[in-house]
């Protein structure tokens, strides 16, 4: 079954060659037909291009450099003076100023069209298979603007510098960058779930300026030029947009206690903080803080699962590469069933999670204009979120299994992808947040799971486990409670995968899927698919030549 989908390259220590210099856009063909399926096909060209430079070897290669020199903290100068800044390796400059250019940063609000966010999750897909870390900030940045409009004069003032294309890493005031980046701080120490416990306190000092004392637990890249936080005033917690510098061009009373010294995401810093005194501008209203942010972590949400589904996808080509170079018992490892299968199942995931990031995005840029495209944006994103976040780190670590010893090695890119495949399923909500959120969702709002099963349903009688699925699922939404909040939010997820499969998807793969994650057909390990799954078919399509 498996005949002719390797390939003899051997070397005479049966070693597989390094996967570099080859076109992670046009090496996909999920993605390329994705894109042109949710509407940016007009992005083939440049996504093209921008997927042979991540490809390449001194791409590849800053990505390894900002890994291995990761960022340091300057707190004081030699004088004894607060310097509070954080130095990055040149590598991480490089790989940032590359993605703000693609527009990974501001693009769908400097060019707004059709698909534009669709193409930027297709653009921040292929960068988080070069190095995901670098794309922390940009995320933020990203997902800032939306809070931003709801203050008229802060968005004057920061949207055309957030949503620019060009990357400014000088430390100095935003007056004099054309180029911003935003970073957030929620998470204080007492914990991280339930934000209104925050201590951070603000005081009014005139109009809508205030001053804030308390700290951050995590805030998210310290170097960044404005950060949305949250801090109590007297009517309640509040969102606030602190710049690094003051209006009158002197520092920010902002403090960097220490950098986390994190399990993964190693090239980017994350701090703890302090603030003393510092100044910032109220956005939204007193004591609707959550409201208002609440914006910022949809969109932030929705990078968290093309992010997982980027290292899915770049965890199952190092291990289709490998596969198709290493020989054992007289033929290539791809050719031989037991390790097709486990290739297959890898592909099927990483399809599932990338059709579903996708289709998310879509419904991200036809919102405004579609109640149902609305409904689908609110819960497919939580949706999807929870299910492709916890999918990513046990993926992974299947496909570093292929590689075997050689892939536990630090000169192999997979230990970096499996150290950073559980951030996106803590990051904006674990998995019991983000789970009670689809159920509040869910109660509160029948639109948007009436959006949602109508997705899933168009690819009724396609399938007929699908089908079976849905009316289950349907059943089971009549009696929603916070016990089975983990259930709904997976099977959600599941439904809509399923049926973008069935209806887009190639058939053996939407088949295996449907088999193994709906009809429960396989095992509960990778690679125990269903007799008569052609596996050989699924990885040719994953990973051609």
């Amino acid at each position: 079954m498996a005949a002719g989908i390797g390939r003899e390259m051997r070397g005479d220590g049966n070693q597989a060659p390094a996967l570099v210099d080859y076109n992670l856009y046009s090496r996909d063909a999920a993605l390329r037909e994705g894109l042109r399926r949710e509407g940016a096909g007009w992005a083939e060209d440049r996504l093209e291009a921008f997927g042979a430079r991540l490809g390449g070897e001194e791409a590849i290669r800053w990505g390894f450099e900002a890994n291995t020199s990761p960022p340091v903290l300057r707190a004081w100068d030699r004088f004894g003076e607060r310097r509070d800044e954080v130095e990055f390796h040149p590598a991480w400059h490089e790989l940032m100023r590359l993605s703000v250019e693609q527009g990974l940063s501001g693009g769908p609000w400097r060019e707004p069209r059709e698909g534009a966010h669709v193409a930027r999750a297709a653009a921040l897909y292929l960068a988080g298979q070069n190095e995901a870390g670098h794309t922390c900030p940009l995320s933020m940045t990203y997902a800032a603007i939306p809070a931003l409009r709801q203050d008229a004069a802060a968005d004057g003032e920061w949207e055309p510098r957030l949503k620019s294309a060009e990357y400014d890493a000088r430390f100095r005031p935003a007056e004099g960058k054309r180029g911003a980046l935003c970073g957030m701080g929620m998470t204080e120490r007492q914990g991280g779930s339930d934000v209104r416990a925050n201590r951070s306190r603000a005081e009014l000092i005139d109009g809508g300026e205030y001053e804030i004392w308390g700290h951050k637990w995590f805030c998210s890249a310290p170097m960044c030029d404005v950060f949305l936080v949250l801090a109590q005033t007297a009517g309640g917690l509040t969102c606030f947009l602190m710049p690094r510098w003051r209006p009158d061009g002197t520092r920010n009373a902002i403090r960097l206690a220490r950098i986390k010294d994190k399990l993964g995401n190693r090239s980017n810093a994350s701090a703890e903080v302090e603030f003393d005194g510092a100044w910032a501008r109220r956005i939204g209203g007193e004591g609707r803080g959550v409201a208002t942010i609440i914006e910022m972590v949809n969109h932030t949400r929705l990078d968290c699962v093309v992010g997982s589904a980027s290292l899915m996808r770049q965890a199952a080509a190092q291990a289709a590469h490998h596969a198709r170079h290493r020989w054992a018992f007289g033929r290539p490892l791809v050719e031989q069933p037991a390790m097709t299968a486990v290739l297959a199942d890898l592909f099927i995931e990483a399809e599932a999670a990338l059709a579903l990031g996708l289709r998310v995005a879509r419904a991200f840029d036809a919102r405004e204009r579609s109640a149902g495209e609305r409904g689908l944006a609110r819960l497919g994103v939580a949706a999807a979120k929870y299910w492709v976040t916890k999918r990513a780190p046990a993926m992974v670590g299947e496909a570093m299994e292929c590689l075997g010893g050689n892939g536990y090695v630090e000169e192999c890119v997979m230990p970096r992808l499996y150290r950073e495949a559980p951030v996106n399923s803590i990051w904006e909500g674990s998995g019991s947040v983000v789970a009670l959120d689809v159920v509040r969702a869910v109660k509160r709002d029948p639109g948007a799971v009436e959006a949602v099963m109508a997705e899933a349903a168009l690819a009724q009688g396609g399938d007929r486990r699908l089908d079976a699925f849905l009316a289950g699922l349907k059943e089971r939404l009549g009696r929603v409670s916070e016990e089975e909040a983990r259930r709904l939010a997976e099977d959600l997820a599941l439904a809509l995968a399923g049926s973008l499969l069935v209806r887009h998807g190639d058939t053996a793969v939407a088949d295996a899927f449907c088999a193994t994650r709906l009809g429960r057909e396989g095992g509960w390990t990778w690679g125990t698919l269903p007799k008569g799954t052609d596996a050989a078919a699924i990885v040719r399509r994953g990973w051609a030549d």
